[in-house]
């Protein structure tokens, strides 16, 4: 279900370039449309030389196969450890023993108190794919002020299919680059995975809200280092 962003005079809305997000893409209000990839790190201090070798190699290969640009996003946030607390209180009511009851609350409020007064931060990178759907036919104004019989209105039921066809081709398109990025990084040995809906609700409400905790998180737990 397309999730569209209204667009007001005057509100704040106005400063955002983002359309509405439907089937796990972006559409811009310049009708480009983007996918993100979210992709995990890699310590590559630890590697040997010889790893770092085939991945600074594999980087580069990835680089020379791709012929559109690409944006690459590392996006520092807050840690949200609530479900962590959470965890820790289940396990605390499952716990027998009045002692490691104690020493489970101690944790909690030291892990509790520690976040408060420091911003414990954690980075995700991403790997933002475009698509830049090809406009050859002039508007409907320009049309019909040349030649006015170009003005007859479409139906709106034919012209909404048009337009969903339209996007679904496009989408198609852009699906494929983004599962080339994919591949690619694959092959760098990085784990990889294309945001969906929800997950980029999420990523953009973190982006227009850096001084908030995220509600929760969309981090993949296979993904986590």
């Amino acid at each position: 279900m397309p999730i569209p962003l209204q667009q007001d005079s005057g509100n704040s809305l106005d400063l955002i370039d983002i359309k509405e997000i439907k089937k796990n893409a972006v559409i811009m209000n310049d009708g480009s449309m983007h996918q993100v990839v979210m992709v995990g790190g890699v310590n590559f201090a630890l590697k040997s030389e010889a790893e770092q070798s085939v991945i600074t190699q594999g980087y580069q290969n990835f680089l020379n196969g791709i012929s559109y640009p690409l944006q690459i996003i590392i996006h520092s946030r807050k840690v949200n450890i609530e479900k962590y607390i959470a965890t820790l209180r289940t396990r605390k009511e499952a716990e027998s023993s009045p002692i490691l009851q104690n020493q489970i609350d101690e944790y909690i409020n030291f892990i509790d108190g520690f976040v408060k007064k420091n911003a414990i931060m954690e980075k995700a990178f991403f790997v933002v794919v475009p698509f830049y759907p090809l406009s050859v036919l002039p508007s409907k104004n320009t049309l019909s002020g040349m030649f006015p019989f170009l003005g007859k209105k479409k139906d709106e039921k034919e012209s909404g299919e048009n337009e969903e066809e339209a996007f679904n081709n496009n989408l198609i398109q852009l699906s494929q680059r983004t599962s080339q990025v994919m591949n690619g990084l694959l092959a760098i040995g990085l784990e990889a995975e294309t945001l969906e809906n929800e997950q980029l609700i999420e990523l953009f409400y973190n982006f227009y809200n850096p001084q908030t905790i995220e509600r929760k998180g969309f981090v993949n737990a296979d993904m986590q280092q």
